[in-house]
């Protein structure tokens, strides 16, 4: 007679979604920080939540905008700018440029608008106003920065980040561990089984000899 004893363990199946759930999260975190931390610190960029609805639909309110430093004079008509309203001034505006002119000494100055206005800007830009072209956009970020008010908000991006990261790789380190933790307490459960299948058998061969004896 054989006596057998396993666990109840959750069918492969539902393992394996989750497993590839886990993973999946990883990925995710992974790019969130990538696009929203690493790849700004390595350019030198800056980010920026859209406030208006100026530059919608291209670029609607919450948008989150990072924006890289480039060399004014290799801007050109069409190009997303983030400049100063005025110069010194932290308050700043992201508009397309539409065109240029110059100033009374021959400077270059740009002539931008907001996709969604009608009109052109009143001032044209100068090249000291402007922090940088417009590097990419994420949908829908910005609006958890401006939850937060015009403080300086990149610390809490860089935690956002970092706390997305640490979950998607607490979940599958989790998972990982758990299945590890199952195959050896199956391997147990089986070596078990066997030393008392090998104990039954030699019972039943013991008790056969002793019937044939008497």
């Amino acid at each position: 007679m054989t006596t057998h004893h396993e666990r109840r363990r959750a069918p492969a199946g539902l393992r394996w979604i989750g497993q590839a759930v886990s993973f999946l999260l990883l990925v995710v975190f992974s790019l969130a920080a990538i696009v929203l931390i690493i790849i700004p610190m390595v350019t030198g960029s800056q980010t920026y939540s859209v406030l208006t609805g100026s530059m919608a639909p291209t670029y609607p309110p919450g948008t989150f905008l990072v924006v890289k430093p480039t060399d004014f004079d290799t801007l050109q008509t069409g190009d997303v700018v983030t400049y100063q309203i005025e110069s010194g001034r932290p308050d700043v505006v992201t508009h397309r440029i539409i065109g240029f002119s110059s100033g009374q000494d021959g400077e270059r100055q740009l002539i931008t608008q907001g996709d969604n206005n009608d009109l052109a800007d009143e001032a044209p830009v100068m090249e000291i106003q402007v922090r940088g072209e417009l590097f990419y956009a994420v949908p829908y970020l910005g609006f958890l920065a401006n939850a937060l008010g015009q403080t300086d908000r990149s610390w809490v991006i860089t935690a956002l980040a970092v706390a997305l990261i640490g979950i998607g790789v607490f979940s599958m380190v989790r998972g990982l561990l758990k299945d590890r933790r199952e195959a050896r307490d199956r391997q147990l459960i089986e070596e078990a089984s066997a030393e008392l299948d090998a104990a039954l058998t030699k019972d039943d061969a013991t008790s056969t000899k002793d019937k044939v004896l008497t």
